[in-house]
């Protein structure tokens, strides 16, 4: 909902150990400013007032599942042995500036886990732009080939499959446990670098909030961890118990020990969409950027009343239903029966309070929640149809050639992030600024708009003195009269 800080942003980084170079956010993926509001879909964990009772129950759970004794841990990790593996993919991305062409090939590493229907669970990032993946057993010399059989990529995870019956042999799959509570011991197990043999590192729940995906550049629930995540771990299990608390997919470079796993409600969204669709859905959006109500001077010029909470609707994406129902200056109050409070949090687990943004964490397209919001000091409760939304400049293009079209030798394409990201990891300063600007702030007015773009000229006699011509903006086009060239 709220910016964040482009230098934090830029600390994030996958944990893919790739010999070529780290993944950074700042250097591959979006920082939107102002940020779109994405929608969750409620998870098993209830978002509502936690009364004393309540808060007890958490303790006394948080209680039973702390008393793990140090067999219970050799058992889990004894378990992972036979369900985590190591994963060698190549991969081969597209050069944004010449699209006709791709890079050179690289080799990367990462980790993945067996989950119940013979499937193995890892990281987009780990396959992404794959053109060849092997899986290896731990214990075990040979290699089998894997196919991608679906990928989130704002998520950050992939299903591979193997056909292999042999590789199955001795395979055990890891059960999905819950989100753990503050303090709590998670093992990480995986194939980092410095070596090739399995890796387990041991530490405990340090936060649970919505943090950015570099991946995806997406906002979704993770899970704040101080064991070590290095290059390699990515796909890798974190088990609490004899269970997988998450996944481990980036770190904070900069900091020691603060390492980042994907929670289960997020999973689960991620496998769920799968079997019911056959595909991946996405994690749906209300399309809103939203401004807090902290100043009292803000909340009496809205007419709000002293109990009332809320945030301030500010912009909303044209594409969104919430477009036809919602209004500028809106206040919303509640979702889904849910108080927001004036800086954009609600109550979860014990005492704890996470951004507006996980509301409704896992939220299936076309499913509905029910707004209550305040207009011109009068309320009112709309009801609102939620989709995975768009952006007018992709943020990503992975797994995918980009598409462009020459005609007389000028080279057109439509703006995407990843354009951008060829101007090097200073992308968002050496790139053209009205494109970045465009990029990071413009909303689509309809559904499959594009922003075209005049990359480059390629000389010949026929677009002579056009060479110069590059970086811009088509916003029409006129057919060629005799042999001058319009645009």
């Amino acid at each position: 909902m709220l910016s964040c800080s482009i230098r934090t942003l830029r600390r994030l980084k996958c944990c893919c150990n790739k010999r070529w170079s780290s993944l950074f956010l700042a250097k591959g993926y979006c920082f939107s400013k102002p940020k779109v509001v994405p929608s969750f879909c409620n998870t098993d964990i209830k978002l509502s007032r936690f009364y004393v009772g309540e808060r007890q129950s958490s303790l006394r759970q948080w209680r039973r599942r702390s008393l793990y004794t140090v067999t219970d841990t050799y058992e889990a990790i004894e378990l992972a042995l036979d369900s985590v593996i190591k994963i060698f993919t190549v991969s081969s991305s597209p050069n944004y500036f010449l699209p006709w062409q791709n890079k050179s090939q690289r080799e990367t590493m990462g980790s993945g886990f067996v989950i119940p229907g013979k499937k193995i669970l890892t990281n987009a990032h780990v396959v992404a732009d794959h053109t060849f993946v092997l899986v290896r057993k731990h214990g075990s010399p040979t290699k089998y080939r894997a196919e991608v059989q679906a990928v989130g990529h704002e998520c950050d995870l992939a299903i591979l499959v193997v056909e292999s019956p042999e590789f199955w042999e001795g395979m055990n799959f890891l059960e999905l446990g819950d989100i753990p509570f503050l303090q709590e011991a998670v093992a990480v197990v995986g194939y980092p670098q410095g070596g090739d043999n399995i890796s387990v590192t041991k530490g405990v729940v340090s936060r649970v909030e919505p943090t950015q995906y570099v991946h995806g550049a997406t906002q979704l629930m993770a899970i704040q961890i101080d064991a070590a995540i290095n290059p390699g771990n990515s796909g890798g299990p974190a088990i609490m118990g004899n269970k997988v608390a998450g996944v481990a997919f980036q770190n904070l470079s900069g900091a020691e020990n603060i390492g980042y796993i994907i929670p289960v409600p997020v999973i689960k969204h991620f496998i769920a969409g799968i079997e019911e669709s056959g595909k991946y859905m996405g994690f749906c959006s209300m399309g809103l950027s939203c401004q807090p109500t902290e100043n009292v001077q803000l909340r009496n010029h809205f007419k709000m009343q002293p109990h009332m909470t809320g945030v301030l609707v500010s912009k909303i994406n044209p594409l969104s239903d919430a477009y036809g129902v919602l209004k500028k200056d809106d206040i919303i109050l509640e979702f889904d029966g849910v108080p927001i409070a004036n800086d954009g949090t609600v109550p979860f687990r014990n005492r704890e309070r996470i951004t507006f943004d996980h509301l409704v964490s896992m939220k299936k397209p076309n499913e509905t929640a029910l707004v209550k919001v305040l207009r011109n000091g009068q309320e009112h409760a709309f009801t609102i149809t939620l989709q995975p939304l768009q952006p007018l400049v992709p943020v990503h293009q992975f797994d995918k050639l980009p598409s462009y079209y020459i005609f007389a030798g000028l080279v057109f394409v439509p703006l995407t992030q990843p354009y951008l990201h060829e101007y090097g990891e200073d992308w968002y300063n050496t790139s053209p600024r009205r494109l970045c600007e465009r990029a990071l702030r413009e909303l689509p007015k309809r559904a499959g708009e594009q922003l075209v773009i005049l990359s480059q000229v390629l000389m010949d006699d026929i677009n002579a003195g056009y060479e110069r011509l590059a970086e811009l903006q088509v916003l029409s086009y006129f057919p060629l009269v005799g042999s001058s060239l319009f645009l």
